[in-house]
């Protein structure tokens, strides 16, 4: 039986903003498995802005994506046909071959879809998948947080903010304070996810409604977006203040280098600690990851928002739309 499956090549590399123009939708045959492999319809991928930098032609921790053939990242999917003695037919796996609809590859490059009674299987792509993944080790190993301290989260609305500051709460933080896009995402961190406190960034100098949100200081600061947000949480650390740098979303389509934050001296006589992070370094804290933010998850202690788009026709409108700011949690793409 002949199978085809629309994909989406990168067509150009953007200059800035990525536009509609940089992805192009092609069908084509999808080849046989071999031993080993096994093929899946994807239900639901993933788009997340580390996908940014991939699309320069520049070295980086992962490979750059190249003009004319598809991209690829999280996805999640059912195994319509399989080759490998370990996964069945029916089986629900997540792996890395999204942006397409139907993807082969060998069954050692899945894993089990995680299912959690009432939750969408999507959530393999946000809060049970690599952006819950990258907030737990982001705020508990990289950030060291300790029971007590106060925390601010930038980007705190997006799929890895909305949960480091809901996993914060639960460990014990004094004070979470969260910076969003808009007043309504600031309304949703405040009286649905637990935030002490939050304020739009959009809406004057960050270090200023910083300081208004946190008059006593932060201890943790978790980075999702550099720029002079990083500039006013140097400000507002304490002694011995702890930085984990997960992404700089504000930067990643800028075409110019960006100057750095100005107030650096700041982290010799505070003995601040700045550490980047990637999550796949961080494998040996899945296990404890799926077992208490799943737990949360089903009881309804921890709750999670996504933004859904429809048809790999919409994917570049979604990765277009992610950039600048159009999701509430995790942005995905469902087939």
């Amino acid at each position: 039986m002949t199978r085809t499956s629309r994909h989406v090549n990168l067509a150009s590399r953007p200059h800035g903003a990525p536009v509609a123009e940089n992805f192009e939708v092609v069908e084509v045959e999808v080849r046989e498995p071999q031993d080993g492999e096994i093929v899946v319809a994807n239900r639901f991928m993933s788009v997340d802005p580390y996908m940014r930098g991939r699309m320069n032609d520049v070295k980086s921790y992962v490979p750059p994506f190249q003009i004319g053939q598809p991209l690829d990242g999280g996805a999640v999917g059912e195994v319509i046909e399989s080759n490998s003695p370990d996964i069945a037919v029916g089986d629900h796996v997540v792996h890395g071959l999204g942006w397409r609809e139907i993807a082969v590859m060998p069954a050692s490059q899945t894993q089990p879809a995680a299912q959690v009674d009432g939750v969408s299987l999507s959530a393999n792509l946000g809060v049970l998948g690599m952006p819950g993944m990258t907030a737990y080790a982001g705020l508990l190993d990289v950030a060291s947080f300790q029971e007590g301290e106060a925390v601010f989260v930038s980007g705190a609305a997006g799929a890895v903010g909305s949960l480091v500051g809901q996993l914060a709460k639960l460990k014990g933080a004094s004070h979470v304070v969260g910076s969003a896009g808009s007043d309504e995402k600031v309304a949703w961190l405040t009286d649905e996810l637990g935030y002490d406190a939050a304020f739009n960034y959009k809406s004057g100098p960050v270090a200023k409604q910083l300081f208004a949100a946190a008059p006593d200081g932060i201890d943790v600061y978790f980075d999702n977006v550099g720029g002079d947000h990083l500039e006013a949480a140097i400000h507002a650390l304490k002694m011995h203040g702890r930085v984990a740098m997960c992404g700089a979303i504000s930067m990643y389509n800028n075409t110019e280098p960006a100057p750095g934050p100005s107030n650096l001296t700041l982290l010799i006589g505070k003995r601040l600690n700045i550490r980047g992070f990637i999550v796949s370094d961080h494998g040996e804290m899945r296990a404890d990851f799926i077992r208490e933010v799943g737990g949360w998850l089903a009881d309804g202690t921890i709750k999670s928002e996504e933004t859904v788009m429809h048809g790999i026709e919409n994917a570049g409108a979604a990765f277009i739309g992610l950039l600048a700011g159009a999701n509430t949690g995790k942005m995905v793409v469902e087939f």
